[in-house]
This record gives C-alpha cells, structure tokens and sequence, in this order.
C-alpha cells in the first residue's frame, strides 16, 4: 500500500516540490501543450497533422476511449490496435511483449512524451509497468519510421503521452475494487488558463493476482501460489507561455512497481522495478514561418530481483537524450530538418565489457501536398558508438481520387540496433554484431462516408541479419547475425454507428515466415497469431452507458520450431457506466466474461473472469 512505501512517498513529494512553482502560478498560465495534441497527429511526422491527413497507418486511443473501454493495464489496452499480438508472462505486472505486424517484441520503438523508454540491455519497453491511469492518449503508427526515429522503429512507434488538463480547473480522484483482491485510487488536480496549464496525478494499483505458471517444469520455476502486483506511480507537468513565441513545458512520470512471479534461485522470484521518464521542451514560433524546438530529458528502466526477499540481482538503464528540430512552412510544403542525440548508460551486477554507448543522428524530412496527391519523403542518418553508421529512408504517398476515398503507398527501410546483453553478455554476447534491417512496402486505402469510415492496408516486410543464437557442438553459445524473414499481411480497420450502437472494428492477416536457411526454414515465427480480430460496441442511454469488447487471436507457436502450439482464443469484456451528475460516474466492468482459458506464451496461465467496480469524480 502507498502509506507503507516510504521511498514511494519520497519521490511523489521530490516531484511535487519540482513543481510547485508551476502549479502556485497556475492562473496565469496558458494553453500551450496542454491543447496541441487536440485532433492532431503527431507521431507519423513529428508534427502537428490530422489524422485525416495522415498518410500512415496509425491508431489513437485518447482519454474518453480509455475510460470508455475501463482497460485493466496498457498491454490490455493495445491489445484493440490492428495487426499486434500480446504475449504476457501470467498476468498483470508480468512481462509482456507487443508484436506488431509480424516484427520482434524489440522492434516497436516506445516513447512517453517524446522521450525514448525501455531497457538497453534487454532491447525492450517494459509496458507491464507503464499505469494506465496516468495516460492521455496514445498514438500507434505501423509500419517502419527509423527514417525520423532511428533505431527499433521496424514494426511502428508506439508514443504515449501523460495526462494534460482540459478545463480551466479540476481535482480529480477514483476508487475502485475487484476479484482477486484488486484496489485501485487515484488522485489528481490540473487546470489551464490564459499563461499556461499544469497537471498533478498520483495512482495506485494493487492485485493478488493468480499463479502465474501452471507448469513444473516449463518456467523458470515453480511455486504454485498467487503472483501479485503492486504499482504506484506519480505524473507532473506545467507548461507557460513567454510573450508571443516562447513556450516552455516541463513533464515527469515515475512508475515503482513490485512484482512476485515464479522463479529459481538463478532467475529470482520477485521484482521491484522503476519507469520513470523527465524532460524539459522549449519551443519558439518565428510567426508563421517556422517553428524550433529544444526537447531534453532522461528515461530510466530499473530491475532489482529478489529470491524469497535475498537480493539477487540488478538491471538498470539511463537514457540520456536530446533532440533540436526545425519545421520551416515553405511555398508548397513544410520542411523539418533536426539533430537527435541519445546516451545510453548500464548499471549490472552482470559484468558488461562496455557500459555506455552514444547515438548521434541527423534527419530531414518534407512534405508536400499538390492537388489531390500528398507526398511525405524523409531520410536520417545514425552514427552509434558501438556499431558504426547507419542511413535509412522512407517515402509515402497519398492520392484522393474522389472526396471519400484516398489511396495511399510507401516504401521504408529501417533497423535495429544490437543490445547490449546481444553484444557483451558473458559468454553470449558478440561485439561484432551488425543492426538488423528491414525493408518494407505497403498499399492502403481509406475511406469516409457519411455513415463511417474504413480502411484496408497490405504490407510486406523483409528483415535480414535477424541476431539469432549459434552453438558449436561443445554447447558454447553465442549470438550472431544469420536470420532472415519475410512478413505478408492485410489490415482492416471500420467504425459506423448502427441502431445507436457506436461499432468499431478491426480484423488482421499476418504471415510471418522465417526464411533462414536450416531446419526452420518457413516455419511461423514465435509468439505471433497470424489471425486477430476485435469489435468494440458501445452505446448510451441517456445517463447510462453499456458497451461490449470481443477480442479473438488465431493459433500461434511458442518456438522457432513451430513444435509448441498454442491454441486460438476468444474473449468478450462487457462494461457499463452511470453518471450521477457530469462530475461523478460510476463504472463496472467485467472481462473474460465466459472465463475462456488460454496462452499467449507456453505455460502462463491468463486471467479468467474478473470484474472491477470504480467510482470516479472529476470536477467539471
């Protein structure tokens, strides 16, 4: 519980006092950040562009969607973005991996307001310990963006931005309750005004859980008992205008998450985990000509493993970065040109012969619209301390042939950057490693009609020097370059309304082959279901509102060669919600209604039927 962690506590008032300042001066402050995201894209660009205008495949799920669907985690949530599959590890807190169109769990980059998170070491965003509650919105665009990202970004970007205010003042806070023992609470105040806006949450999210592996002998332990999970976490943000052309924002979020799973004495069995991200943005707009933007800050993934509550081990990520952009609005198009910089730093009980690498990158981009055609082109070039240089590049196209439908295309190259536990690792790692890259295309059409819109998109991916493990016939082990694959798929994405019903769907089609000479040579690769789907019905009735989620996957396998199946699966959530009053609501949600037993990775077991009643106030 929050009142008995200490260090907890420390670092929601270190936070709270970063910013007191801002929030003392809250009346005169302005709009600034807390509204440019407002029906706007930002991530498939780098810039402000309507997602009708966008010429990516991208999904958003902003706060009023969140709170519709009442997700119980971020890897819940996800699992309504078209051609992801996840895998977790037993349950909430537990590992959990986002494959998305038929790419590796390290190739989708993850940010949090702009700033790059995750794990040097593993290669990998921990999203299990990411809360929910302190989300605003989220922004999903597949397909390959190294050319205005770098590294990680083959399958898509996936960017998370925290809570921001939407009105002039209110104090916010939820309780809630649910099966095996699950609490949750919230509390929060923000506001906006004509200087500036300012945004304080703090939430708390506990569980028993259930046992994670239901295996003996298939985990890395087993210990038949309930796994549970606890999460506090603390977001704060204050953004003010200077005069006419400067504006200036500051954001932090910190996430402690505690964490028991099934383990050994090599592997441990508890986890005490930190994500937390801080960061400054400084922006000057020369009127409508062009617009620069400083944006610095710091990401820190930290792991501490316990065995029975004997420490055990340590994995901890500091994440530098820096990042200056310029976006000059040009006679026919808008040209963006910038300089990214990224310091990675490891601490480990596990002996690395390199702890800090350094990434320089310089990228452009333009776009352009001429008539009813849209162009995007945008090309970056990497230089990593550790493997060297790398230039990548992409080109979109977009064609509206009539006034409801646009036909879109593109092409991208992009690639992935060793880990450092792929490169230095004991006895594993391979220091002369080269980055994984891919090349992908892709063909989409939308359309917008007066009774909805739609969308279809096929792609095609190839990645090669895929890092995969060799070991000679002494069982010596090590990683090395020597994989290829090969990714079909089709995406379908709708959304009408019907007899009241508000209905969203998407379906998916992926083939993702291995095409590495040997013994497992066109077989799927792991992990991915080749077949998702998801339908989202939603409907009011005037201070009532109802909704429905079902959520099936294909078969999939648990290993490269295809001898583990895991069987397909569906599921349906149902929720309901009443308002008293605009400012109170209450919200019942059960999931897994008809308590459907399934894997998304081999012997971890998945919730069965749970439910969770919140109350919520926010001030109106």
């Amino acid at each position: 519980m929050v009142s008995r962690n200490s260090q907890f506590r420390r670092n929601v008032l270190a936070v709270s006092l970063t910013f007191a300042a801002t929030l003392t001066a809250a009346p005169a402050f302005a709009e600034g950040q807390a509204t440019d995201l407002d029906g706007v894209v930002v991530t498939a660009t780098r810039t402000a562009r309507t997602q009708d205008a966008t010429l990516a495949a991208v999904t958003v799920i902003d706060r009023e969607e969140i709170q519709r669907l009442q997700p119980a985690s971020l890897q819940e949530l996800l699992r309504k973005v078209p051609g992801a599959s996840i895998a977790n590890n037993g349950g909430a807190g537990k590992e959990s991996s986002i494959f998305l169109r038929g790419t590796e769990s390290d190739h989708v980059l993850v940010l949090i307001d702009g700033l790059k998170v995750g794990s040097a070491t593993s290669g990998k965003a921990a999203l299990q310990d990411i809360p929910v509650e302190q989300i605003e919105r989220i922004e999903v665009v597949r397909g390959p963006f190294s050319s205005l990202y770098g590294s990680e970004a083959i399958g898509g970007v996936i960017q998370i931005f925290t809570r921001r205010p939407q009105v002039a003042f209110s104090p916010s806070f939820s309780a809630g309750a649910g099966s095996e023992s699950t609490y949750k609470a919230t509390a929060g105040v923000e506001g906006r005004g004509n200087k500036g806006w300012y945004a304080l949450n703090l939430a708390h999210d506990t569980t028993d859980g259930f046992n994670a592996c239901y295996s003996p002998t298939g985990c890395f332990g087993y210990d038949p008992d309930r796994d549970g999970y606890t999460n506090n976490s603390v977001s704060a943000q204050g953004g003010v205008t200077l005069g006419e052309a400067w504006n200036v924002d500051l954001r932090a979020l910190r996430a402690e998450g505690e964490n028991e799973y099934d383990g050994s004495s090599y592997a441990g069995n508890e986890a005490k985990t930190v994500q937390q991200t801080g960061g400054a943005r400084v922006r000057y707009r020369a009127g409508d000509l062009a617009t620069l933007t400083l944006n610095i800050g710091q990401s820190q993934d930290k792991s501490r493993q316990f065995y029975h509550g004997v420490y055990h081990s340590l994995f901890r990520t500091d994440r530098d970065q820096g990042a200056l952009q310029a976006d000059f609005n040009l006679t026919g198009g808008t040209l963006t040109a910038g300089l990214d910089w990224v310091r990675d730093d490891v601490e480990s009980d596990t002996t690395y012969a390199v702890t800090e690498r350094i990434t320089r990158a310089a990228f452009a981009q333009w776009q352009q619209a001429f008539g009813a055609h849209s162009l995007q082109a945008s090309v970056r070039r990497d230089d990593n301390s550790q493997f060297g240089g790398k230039t990548t590049g992409s080109a979109l196209w977009g064609w509206d042939f009539t006034e409801s439908l646009r036909l879109t295309a593109s092409y991208g190259t992009a690639f992935k950057a060793p880990t450092f536990n792929e490169l230095y690792f004991p006895f594993y790692g391979n220091p002369t490693l080269t980055p994984e890259t891919s090349r992908s295309v892709e063909l989409g059409l939308r359309g917008e009609h007066g009774w909805g819109e739609w969308s279809v998109n096929a792609f095609e991916t190839h990645v090669d020097d895929l890092i995969g493990t060799y070991c000679t016939p002494t069982w010596e082990c090590y990683a090395i370059n020597v994989d290829e694959a090969r990714i079909q798929g089709v995406e379908l994405t709708a959304g009408t309304e019907l007899a009241g019903w508000d209905l969203q769907g998407s379906a998916s089609w992926i083939d993702p082959r291995n095409e590495s000479t040997g013994p497992n040579q066109d077989n799927i690769l792991p992990r991915r279901a080749r077949e998702t789907a998801r339908l989202d019905a939603d409907r009011r009735f005037g201070d009532f509102n109802v909704g429905a989620s079902v959520t099936a996957a294909g078969e999939r396998y648990e290993n490269l060669a295809n001898s583990r199946r895991l069987g397909g699966y569906a599921t349906t959530d149902l929720r309901a919600g009443y308002a008293f009053n605009p400012s109170w609501r209450l919200n019942l949600s059960v999931n897994n209604v008809f308590d459907k037993q399934y894997e998304t990775a081999a012997f971890y077991n998945q919730p069965g039927r749970t439910w969770m009643l919140t109350l919520r106030y926010a001030a109106q």
